[in-house]
Formats: structure tokens, C-alpha cells, sequence
């Protein structure tokens, strides 16, 4: 599999945070039958969660593809054109045409430009994952521009609700379809495994509803509420029939993706490039079965530190715990000997830095030593105790119990009280 290859960054593409940050709506106004109609946009959508574009600007990932046509003019369209275009897409999934669909196609060649000029160059990276898993479930392959709308295109990715990774999964939903989540590592963050876990699910949501239209939405919102809707609108079972009882940003789910689906395949009718990604060597996996932070790897073999996290999302802190099962690390091909040929001495670089853990401690002599050493402290002589039995029950020495007690022989009387320190 091919990855990308961080260059320098020229200074057109600094421009691009300027554009992103301007981005603040979370909802959009449709006129519907007359009515105003709010809904909240995708997650995908709403800038502030495309963290992920501004830090590989800054740290110099992508750069302006070479003889770049991209201008900040979108053409106008007719309704007659989005619609001969929707129909040209070859889906199974539905592409129809509406004043809400054209809402979201708008904003996607208007305001979110930068963000599908980024997305188009994400592709490269991540679509033949999406589609081999669709492919292998039998499944629609226009659903690959689904984590479009959903987290577009970013692995880390965490809305509001805390929904995880490219296809934002919730923890529960995760787990459900095994992905693996702890204080360590994120399954929902790894583009393969969360993919094949997405097919899954969309799979069985489809055995359910027989419409990839309810699939979609119940994706969104799951399948209780589409249940509640469904019922609400008399058994209805269009998504459009039962649109009016669906939340708002569920209204506006299936719309984004067909207006996603249609930026994606359109987008140089609109003027939009995209960002160009070098594509470097093919990288390649090792698998880890002892405790491993990527620290230690980046510095031994002389790797970005950014670029292994970038291949190796699903660890959140950089720690690979394989002294609990065996764990992928993946490296760019080039280096892959090197760690082989180098591993142990990874494994055991700066173990006093980067493998801070320990699997025993020792406890404190507190007896003598403390806060309270200071403090009087006495026993009450019981019957048939010795002065012998009472030193060595504290620790101490018989001559100490003597001295602190004016005691000269060994005779004590029951009742009274010792000093025992």
C-alpha cells in the first residue's frame, strides 16, 4: 500500500488555514415548501473539527498540485445539469436532485473548496482501502465517500457526541463490531480495521431496511430512531416520506451524501484541484509483542516522529502495548530492514524515558522515617506480655523500650503504659 511522503510546503497553501478558520456554521436554512427548514450540518462538514488540514499544512505534508487550475470562481450550474450529471454516476444508491441536495452541492463548491481540494488529494491515501472492504462485503462502492461527510477524510477525528475516526464510530458501536478501544489504543482511528468494521455494520443495516437511503440515515442516528420515524410517518419507509421526522442533521445527512458523492466525481467542473500528495515507497507491517513506543523508533531509526504517528493513528499516546497481544506497526519500506536488524537495540533505547512503567515497586520503611516519626508513640501493657514480644512487635530494640521507659532490668507490669518511641 502506498503512503504519503511529507515535502515542503510552498507558501500558497498557508493560505489555506486563513480560508478554514473562516468557517465557523453549523446549520444551514432550506426553504421547504415554504417553510424554513434548519439542519445541522455533518460532522464533516463543521470546520472545527478539520484540525487535521491545518496541522499537515504546518508540518508540511501537502503541497499545491503542479499547474493547478484552481480558482475561487464557482460556474454557475442549471437544475437540468445537476441532474444529468446525479444520473451519469454509476450507483446503485439513488442520486436524485433537490433544492436541499443543491444546498449542500453549493456549499461544497463554494465555501468548503480548500477542504475538497484536500479531500481529492486524501483519496489517494485512503479510497482503495475504503473500496477493497465495500468490495468485499458486496457492498455499493459509492459508500467510500462516506467518511466524506462524516469526518472528511481525517482518521483523528472526535465530534461532539464522541464519535471516533474516519467513520466515526461511537465507542459502544465500536466495540460491537470489534474494534478495540482502551487508555492506549483507538481501533476506531485505523483505517483498515474501522473500514472493515463499517462494512460490517452497513451490511447488517441493510439486511434490515432493504434502502440504502434508511441505511444512510440510520448510520447517522441508528436504526431506533429511523424505527420511531418510520412509525411517526404511518409506516412510511422513503426517506423523503419520513424526512420531516428525522433530527435535523439526519435531514441533511442523505443530501450531503449525494451532494458528496457529486463534488467528488465533478469537482473539475467546478473549478477545484487537488492538493498534490507525493506518493512515496510502499510501506509495510511488523508486528510487536513487546511494550514499544514510537519514540523510540523514530529516534533510533531516524524517522519523523509525525510520519509514524500519521501511518499509526490507532495509538494514542504513541505507546504500542504488545506485551498484551501482538500489535502492526507500520514504517516506510526503507527503514523496514533497519528496524529488523536494529530491533532490540529499539526496544531497549532510553527504557528510563520512554518505558517509565514499572512492574514492581518497593514500599517505604515507614516505621522509622515520615511525617509522623516525630509523635510519641505508646502501647498498653497487657497480661502476660514481654518486653521482648512488645520490641519486636513494633520493630524496635529492647535497650530503646529501656531508655525511652527508665527501665533497667526487663520487668514490666500489665495496665501500664511504654513508650515506644
Amino acid at each position: 500500500m502506498k503512503r504519503i511522503i511529507f515535502s515542503l510546503l510552498t507558501a500558497a497553501i498557508c493560505n489555506a488555514s486563513s480560508l478554514f478558520a473562516q468557517q465557523t456554521e453549523k446549520t444551514i436554512t432550506i426553504q421547504t415548501n415554504g417553510q424554513e427548514d434548519v439542519i445541522d450540518l455533518p460532522e464533516g462538514m463543521i470546520t472545527t473539527t478539520d484540525s487535521l488540514y491545518l496541522d499537515w499544512i504546518s508540518k508540511h505534508y501537502i503541497n499545491p498540485a503542479e499547474n493547478c487550475t484552481m480558482t475561487t470562481q464557482n460556474p454557475e450550474v442549471s437544475d437540468s445539469i445537476y441532474m444529468d450529471r446525479l444520473q451519469r454516476i454509476p450507483a446503485i444508491i439513488e442520486m436524485p436532485y433537490n433544492d436541499i441536495i443543491r444546498k449542500f452541492i453549493d456549499m461544497y463548491s463554494t465555501r468548503l473548496r480548500q477542504k475538497v481540494s484536500f479531500m481529492l488529494s486524501a483519496n489517494n491515501l485512503y479510497m482503495p482501502i475504503f473500496e477493497e472492504a465495500l468490495d468485499l462485503y458486496d457492498l455499493p462502492l459509492e459508500l467510500k465517500y462516506l467518511p466524506v461527510i462524516e469526518s472528511a477524510l481525517n482518521p483523528t477525528a472526535t465530534s461532539s457526541q464522541g464519535a471516533v475516526g474516519l467513520w466515526q464510530f461511537m465507542l459502544r458501536t465500536g466495540q460491537v463490531y470489534g474494534l478495540k478501544v482502551n487508555s492506549l489504543v483507538d481501533e476506531r482511528r485505523d483505517p483498515v480495521k474501522s473500514t472493515r468494521a463499517a462494512a460490517r455494520y452497513l451490511k447488517d443495516l441493510y439486511d434490515i431496511y432493504q434502502d440504502w437511503n434508511l441505511v444512510l440515515a440510520a448510520y447517522n442516528c441508528g436504526p431506533g430512531t429511523i424505527n420511531k420515524a418510520i412509525r411517526r410517518a404511518g409506516g412510511e419507509k422513503d426517506f423523503w416520506k419520513i424526512y420531516n421526522f428525522l433530527p435535523k442533521e439526519t435531514r441533511g445527512y442523505v443530501p450531503a451524501f449525494v451532494a458528496a458523492n457529486y463534488i467528488m466525481t465533478y469537482y473539475c467542473e467546478h473549478y477545484i484541484s487537488p492538493m498534490e500528495m507525493n506518493m512515496p515507497e510502499s510501506t509495510d507491517t511488523v508486528h510487536i509483542n513487546r511494550s514499544l513506543n514510537l519514540n523510540q523508533v523514530a529516534e533510533v531509526c531516524k524517522v519523523d516522529i509525525d510520519q509514524l504517528r500519521a501511518l499509526n493513528p490507532e495509538f494514542k499516546k504513541d505507546i504500542i502495548p504488545g506485551n498484551e497481544k501482538p500489535y502492526a506497526l507500520r514504517l516506510p519500506t526503507q527503514i523496514m530492514s533497519y528496524f529488523i536488524d536494529h530491533e532490540d537495540s529499539i526496544y531497549n533505547y532510553k527504557p528510563e524515558v520512554f518505558q517509565t512503567r514499572r512492574s514492581t515497586v518497593t514500599v517505604s520503611n515507614t516505621t522509622t522515617k515520615g511525617k509522623n516519626s516525630g509523635k510519641a508513640v505508646y502501647h498498653r501493657i497487657r497480661n502476660g506480655e514481654t518486653l521482648g514480644g512488645i520490641a519486636a512487635k513494633y520493630g524496635v530494640s529492647v535497650s530503646q523500650l529501656r531508655r525511652l521507659n527508665g527501665i533497667k532490668g526487663s520487668s514490666i507490669r500489665a495496665g501500664k503504659s511504654l513508650r515506644i518511641r
